[in-house]
């Protein structure tokens, strides 16, 4: 049977594509459609009267007090100052891993060159209001003008309208959706800009979760998909044991390029040790219209989809996944306040003035006079005098009064309760937000806590995807920064800017050549920190470490803290300051110098000129240090002459003969001197002459 052509496969694919997207949108569209519909109504002035309920109240007035936005935007703003960074962490447990710090500092650095914070910030926006949000990742040339230039680097990139937009396979199940298989990413263009890049009719991919019927005016558009699609294989490795014990590994592959390689291995002396399966997996991307592939991008960089979703809150109910906002809960309570305050509002409208019941009869050429009076406001009005039964005029008043209208006591009994129901819901901003007297600030702390445990749950499901932003990124990155000596920003913890050289040749402890930040080699677990901003952090520590100074007499300590305080200081022209101190604090051995700042010390010291005073203390020191050398080498002397001195003595002794010592000892014992003394070897002889 003949292999199916290109253009088969990829049709084969196409078809597959538009049954398995069907059965997607068909189980999750009402669940996107409510996540659209919740953000419409915080989000999009008179969202809140779309359906029927607008429709009751045509021509009636629709006014909307939005309490709902204020509540998602405190969320949101809570979240952007409390930034959710990522760190890779060692698999092996070391407490600090200079090829971890490395990928922390370029993945800091993709996040700001790509501008990841807007990915970040829709994601999470859309995630509270609506329940599903996402971004991308994406490899880019980093100079696309360049044809010789091939080197890449990872973007960050928002996707807006996730919740119409981003579909996983129904399958996957982990909120991450890193056991997803496949994944759909829907994105609009106008009809000419599809004409312009693909150079055919619009043919647009099957899109139903939509909200455009409640819009006066939408965009002419085309869809198109984006589809990607896991591809895992499984692979035999073989492991061969040489003759001296080494281990050789082999695949399929290697036995089928060459059908002698196990004759030659027995040949040699090779036996197979152990065998073991592994598993492969690629992902492939292709781009779809409703009628064809139009590209098929081939395999990305990494093993995983690049798409993060960002959930507000996420269950399975029924086999079907379901997930919400801030607003789902609340939109009720919002949509009665609405309609209270329309009915409150049209009967303020009406007039509160009695307005008198005439008879046409009574204002019979006075008509514009009474029109115009809320106007000109006339001193008087004019009436006519009326006709009786009898036909005789006689001068009567108005018939009666209208009444203004009441307000039904039911209403306002409900504005009280739906003004409660959606602090409830919503959470009393107001106890939070407002400095009252005579507080503790322990008692404020508690107020903000229950007010953060509202938003706790956004926050954790954000660190998840941040989580999975990180997992995506190191995969990607160990097939992208690949190059041997590549210089590449990085940033650091407190936002310094450093350089990273990939695939440097180095000597290690035992004199062998290896490889240094080699990205191939980076196999980390991914860890995220919920915390307060950079800025944020900063502040803080310059309060603390001014509260420490003033506990402490020690004036080296005094000195540290200060100079900290002022590394961790903001605000303008005060970089330098930051430097200059953060020089100092390195040159104390307080603060970890990186590498360049290492480099940098070690030149200055070897370049730096020694200052006038050093040398002189140094040159006395030196003379100091030679006197007492020369002092000491003159002691050395004078003591080898006494003991060559002692030494000829004993010489001299010993070689005068035996008859002379006694000689001399008579001589001496007649003067009277040492009769206790006597040469060697002599007998000692008492008073009395008995020898002892």
């Amino acid at each position: 049977m003949a292999r199916p052509t290109k253009e088969q496969r990829l049709a084969a694919i196409h078809k597959e594509a538009l049954v398995e997207f069907d059965n997607i949108q068909s189980a999750l569209r009402d669940e996107r459609l409510q996540c659209l519909q919740d953000r419409r109504f915080y989000s999009v002035a008179g969202a809140q009267w779309e359906g029927p309920l607008g429709e009751q109240f045509e021509n009636k007035p629709k006014f909307e007090v939005n309490k709902i936005h204020l509540a998602v935007i405190r969320i949101i703003n809570e979240y952007r100052n409390n930034r959710i960074t990522v760190n890779f962490v060692s698999k092996e447990g070391k407490e600090h891993d200079k090829l971890a710090d490395i990928c922390a500092g370029l993945y800091r650095a993709d996040e700001q060159d790509s501008g990841a914070e807007e990915a970040y910030d829709n994601a999470f926006e859309e995630g509270v209001a609506g329940g599903f949000g996402a971004w991308r990742l994406r490899t880019v040339y980093e100079n696309e003008e360049d044809k010789e230039d091939e080197r890449q680097r990872i973007r960050i990139e928002p996707i807006f309208d996730a919740d119409s937009s981003v579909f996983f396979d129904l399958n996957a199940k982990r909120q991450d959706k890193a056991d997803a298989k496949s994944c759909f990413v829907i994105t609009s263009m106008t009809h000419q800009a599809y004409k312009d890049e693909w150079g055919d009719d619009p043919a647009s991919w099957p899109k139903e979760v939509h909200r455009y019927e409640f819009d006066w005016l939408t965009p002419d558009v085309v869809y198109v998909a984006e589809y990607y699609r896991v591809e895992e294989t499984r692979e035999t490795v073989y492991v061969w044991e040489t003759l001296n014990g080494d281990e050789e590994r082999y695949n399929d592959a290697d036995f089928e390029a060459d059908e002698t390689l196990e004759e030659r291995l027995l040949a040699v002396g090779s036996r197979e040790v152990r065998q073991k399966t592994i598993k492969r997996r690629r992902v492939r991307k292709y781009i779809l219209s409703g009628a064809k592939i139009l590209e098929d991008c081939g395999y990305i960089a990494g093993k995983c989809i690049p798409i993060v979703p960002m959930y507000g809150k996420r269950w399975f109910v029924d086999n079907v996944e379901r997930c919400m906002g801030h607003v789902r809960l609340a939109k009720d309570a919002q949509r009665l306040k609405n309609m209270q305050l329309s009915k409150l509002g049209e009967i303020s409208a009406m007039s509160s003035v009695e307005k008198p019941i005439l008879t046409p009869e009574q204002v019979a050429g006075h008509q514009i006079m009474w029109a115009n009076d809320n106007i000109k406001n006339f001193p008087y009005l004019l009436v006519n005098p009326i006709t009786d039964a009898n036909g005789n005029q006689a001068i009567s008043g108005p018939i009666g009064y209208t009444k203004p209208p009441q307000v039904p006591q039911a209403l306002a009994a409900l504005l009280q309760i739906t003004e409660q129901d959606m602090k409830d819901l919503l959470g009393n901003q107001q106890a939070g937000e407002e400095l009252q007297p005579n507080i503790s600030g322990k008692a404020v702390e508690l107020v903000q806590n229950k007010l953060d445990m509202q938003t706790f749950i956004y926050m954790s499901n954000m660190s998840k995807a941040i989580k999975r932003s990180g997992e995506i990124w190191l995969s990607m990155a160990k097939d992208v920064l690949v190059e041997e000596g590549r210089k590449m920003k990085s940033i650091g913890p407190q936002g310094e800017i450093q350089s990273v050289e990939l695939a440097k040749p180095m000597i290690n402890e035992k004199g062998e050549i290896g490889i240094e930040n080699d990205l191939s080699d980076a196999e980390f677990d991914v860890s995220v920190d919920v915390g307060p901003s950079s800025s944020s952090k900063r502040a803080a520590t310059v309060r603390a470490l001014t509260g420490m100074a003033s506990l402490t007499d020690d004036a080296e300590t005094k000195q540290v803290l200060g100079a900290m305080a002022m590394m961790n200081m903001e605000g303008e022209g005060i970089t330098e300051v930051r430097d200059y101190f953060r020089k100092k604090l390195l040159r104390m051995g307080v603060v970890k110098p990186t590498e360049e700042e290492q480099r940098a010390m070690a030149e200055e010291a070897q370049n730096a000129k020694p200052n006038p005073n050093e040398q002189y203390l140094q040159a006395a020191a030196d003379e100091a240090t030679a006197n007492a050398t020369q002092a000491r080498a003159k002691t050395i002397l004078t003591i080898a002459q006494a003991d060559e001195t002692k030494a000829k003595t004993m010489k001299t002794l010993a070689e005068v003969n035996s008859s002379e010592q006694r000689q001399a000892i008579e001589v001496i014992e007649k003067l009277g001197g040492l009769g206790q003394v006597q040469p060697q070897g002599a007998e000692t002889v008492s008073q009395n002459g008995t020898s002892l």
